[in-house]
């Protein structure tokens, strides 16, 4: 596995991960201290924005699962991926593309999401 698919992965992982220290972790690894992100319905800014975006997430749609759902492109420091939400035994409720700026070590530095299907 290369460094950025490690981080890709890393932060997929952040995002199922409901044990909050583990999830933490997983964000430590995958994203930069001062990390943002942004989407059409939420945000959050450095770490313990993120992990207290995720823990909305995972409240608001328990049981769901982030998906990675295609190759991962990257070049120049800037990274894209595909992902979907919903039930681990089911469809998926949710789907979009995240395009990433990386940070000088090769985590995460923004993410910023676009949301293509979602239930109206």
């Amino acid at each position: 596995m290369s460094a950025i698919e490690s981080v890709v992965e890393n932060y997929v992982a952040s995002w199922n991960e409901t044990d909050p220290a583990r999830r933490r972790a997983a964000l430590s690894a995958s994203c930069a201290a001062d990390a943002r992100y942004r989407d059409p319905v939420m945000t959050g800014d450095g770490l313990a924005g993120l992990d207290a975006m995720l823990a909305g997430v995972q409240a608001k749609f328990p049981g769901f699962v982030l998906k990675r759902i295609s190759g991962i492109d990257h070049h120049n420091g800037a990274v894209r991926f595909s992902w979907s939400l919903g039930p681990a035994a089911g469809p998926s409720v949710v789907e979009g593309v995240d395009f990433v700026l990386l940070s000088g070590d090769g985590r995460f530095a923004s993410v910023v999401g676009f949301i293509d299907k979602m239930p109206a």
